[in-house]
């Protein structure tokens, strides 16, 4: 469902115009784990044939970003079954409250991106709201 959600919105929150291009409205999303490790928020991203320069990780009010591009085999093969996604991905990751760009490092290593937000393992979750009836 998330993915049908964001391919509607073209991903990026913003209105769709008709007849302008949607930024990411191909995207693929890799498989991301989200664990906590000891104080720290640890968030590990597959991205197998991707060059790191092709990673963009960011933050911006609350949410991490990570987006980049798995670019086409330089053969053209033909192929019988093809599951690998190629071209632009994204994921968006809201983050708890108050964390801050210098508690956010990234490093990537042998096609994996791991992404530790630190000491943000604790933070209280999402509240809950009872729903009234008549």
């Amino acid at each position: 469902m998330n993915r049908i959600a964001d391919r509607m919105t073209g991903l990026d929150g913003e209105s769709i115009t008709p007849g302008q291009p949607r930024p990411y409205s191909d995207a693929w999303s890799p498989a991301t784990d989200i664990l906590a490790k000891d104080s720290d928020l640890v968030i590990r991203c597959d991205l197998a044939g991707v060059d790191p320069e092709d990673v963009d990780v960011s933050l911006s009010r609350g949410t991490l970003t990570i987006a980049g591009t798995r670019g086409e085999d330089d053969e053209q093969e033909d192929y019988l079954v093809r599951e690998r996604s190629t071209g632009q991905f994204r994921r968006d990751i809201t983050l708890p409250e108050g964390v801050q760009d210098d508690d956010v490092q990234a490093s990537f290593h042998e096609g994996v991106l791991e992404v530790t937000i630190r000491d943000s393992a604790g933070a209280a979750g999402p509240a809950k709201i009872a729903v009234r009836t008549d």
